[in-house]
């Protein structure tokens, strides 16, 4: 059961030393720590740190979140969260592994087919009961797949308070549904292990103990369980970030706008090596992957709010439009800017482009909770922003309903976290509280018809930043990439002037 007591962090650290000792001495037996199925310190030891089960995230905040979630659970309660699966493209060919989030949230586990479980026999949230149910060891898959953490390593390196195997999970679900009739579960979930295990793991081919039970859902409804949706008070946890969350964050955003402002400093001959060029930076320079696919957009492809061919050649004195950032412990920088591919603006991009930098600029400034707005009242100023700056460069009369309409049909920005566009069951209308963090991502795409100023048309410029907000104040987290005309034509003509031997940033250094 979770041990720990959430008003003294000193039995909280002396609860982590002592599950560390733990596995000291239960691989006190071989030289090496033995490979698993992600990261630890043990066998990553320049990514994480003693201590933290994630980059930058320790075991102690695993152990903050499912209490906070217990916490906001009944007496006599389960919730049950599937992980996700491997997906396939077509035959063995598999696509990259994404874990459900909320699964990842509360435990740090990443890896496919697996299910946490929170149980709650009583009013006390410190006799709830962490479990978890994962594929076993198995060597013969293991050579193929990849290591496996096992059913001994997620409590003795996850601290997870009871694990069985994944062979074990329908008689095991079974039971605990004998003592619980208050269940947590989302039906809807996204999750394609609900979809391909759950589905199946009662069926007659994969068990012969639940022959007659088609799915999860069948044996709920059978044991006469009643059903509470686990997402939104999920939500309500992810929604506000740590201390330690914000400082992946800011490291996620510095290596990508740092990766920016190197790409401003060369000349692309085409979408796809910038996008690949891109990539790479994110990566040598410290994240792990790209948080999205990219968007590299040249010339009127940037009318295309989400385009991703990313497979033109570009022209002459045209802009590129990009959307693309580096993804860091699973956490997500999101980073758009728009520059001309030759370094130079001509004066009717320079025009719009500081008409668009306007309205960030100015959205930014209020991003804080005292200031006591929504998402949804920040896109509304936004709009209104943004048709007085267009009206200045030329669009007579323009109202409104025609910005959002036909030249800024985007949302301001969004939620940021482990998903791009995070928890998008948190309402737009509820009020910036501080540690949120969100997106603010104004745009203008001139479509090439009559009704627009001539020299404006087929132009497409966004202009996006992830802020973290504070009380009374907000922080840029994605501030090292350059966006004042200046600054980019600067870098365009004489090179990056941060050295090459700053890039990578220790993420506890920060």
């Amino acid at each position: 059961m979770f041990k720990f007591n959430n008003k003294n962090l000193l039995n909280l650290t002396k609860l982590s030393n002592s599950k560390l000792i733990i596995r000291k001495n239960y691989y006190s037996h071989v030289s090496k720590f033995p490979e698993t199925g992600q990261p630890i310190h043990e066998t990553r030891p320049h990514l994480i740190k003693s201590g933290d089960l994630t980059i930058g995230i320790s075991a102690i905040e695993y152990y903050q979140r499912r209490y906070e979630l217990t916490k906001n659970l009944p007496a006599s309660s389960i919730a049950i969260i599937p992980g996700n699966s491997t997906n396939f493209a077509s035959g063995s060919v598999f696509y990259y592994f994404q874990q459900n989030n909320d699964l990842y949230y509360l435990t740090g586990w990443n890896e496919p087919d697996s299910v946490c479980i929170l149980e709650k026999p009583n009013d006390n949230p410190d006799s709830a009961i962490f479990h978890m149910i994962v594929p076993e060891k198995d060597k013969d898959a293991e050579m193929w797949e990849g290591f496996r953490t096992g059913v001994d390593g997620v409590k003795d390196i996850f601290n997870a308070d009871n694990s069985v195997g994944l062979k074990e999970m329908s008689p095991f679900i079974s039971k605990l549904l004998n003592n619980y009739k208050n269940v947590f579960y989302d039906f809807n979930d996204n999750s394609t292990f609900n979809k391909n295990i759950f589905n199946s793991f009662f069926n007659k081919k994969n068990s012969t103990n639940f022959k007659n039970k088609s799915n999860i859902e069948t044996l709920l409804k059978e044991k006469n369980s009643t059903i509470k949706p686990l997402k939104n008070l999920i939500t309500n946890l992810r929604v506000i970030k740590s201390n330690s969350e914000l400082k992946v964050m800011r490291l996620a955003g510095k290596i990508s706008g740092r990766s920016y402002n190197q790409a401003y400093a060369k000349r692309f001959k085409s979408e796809k090596t910038l996008a690949a060029y891109l990539e790479y930076r994110f990566i040598n320079n410290g994240c792990e992957r790209n948080a999205y696919i990219p968007v590299v957009a040249g010339g009127d492809n940037s009318l295309c709010i989400h385009y991703t061919r990313n497979d033109r050649l570009f022209k002459g004195d045209e802009l590129v439009l990009v959307d693309a950032a580096g993804s860091l412990g699973g956490y997500c920088s999101d980073i758009s800017r728009t520059w001309p591919v030759n370094g130079k603006f001509t004066e009717p991009q320079k025009e719009l482009y500081q008409a668009v930098l306007n309205v960030e600029k100015e959205c930014i400034t209020n991003c804080t909770a005292n200031n006591n707005i929504s998402l949804q009242d920040l896109h509304y100023q936004s709009v209104s922003l943004m048709t007085k700056e267009l009206r200045n460069c030329g669009f007579v009369n323009l109202q409104d309903w025609e910005t959002s309409k036909y030249l800024y049909p985007h949302y301001i920005g969004h939620n940021l976290g482990l998903d791009v566009h995070d928890i998008p069951s948190y309402p737009r209308n509820s009020k910036f509280k501080k540690g949120q963090v969100v997106t603010v991502e104004p745009g203008v795409y001139v479509p090439n018809t009559e009704r627009w100023p001539k020299h404006f048309r087929n132009i497409g410029i966004r202009i996006e930043d992830d802020i973290a907000i504070g009380q009374d104040n907000y922080v840029i987290l994605t501030v090292e990439a350059a966006k004042e005309i200046t600054d980019i034509e600067a870098i365009a003509e004489y090179g990056v002037t941060t050295p090459m031997d700053d890039e990578v940033t220790d993420i506890y250094s920060l």
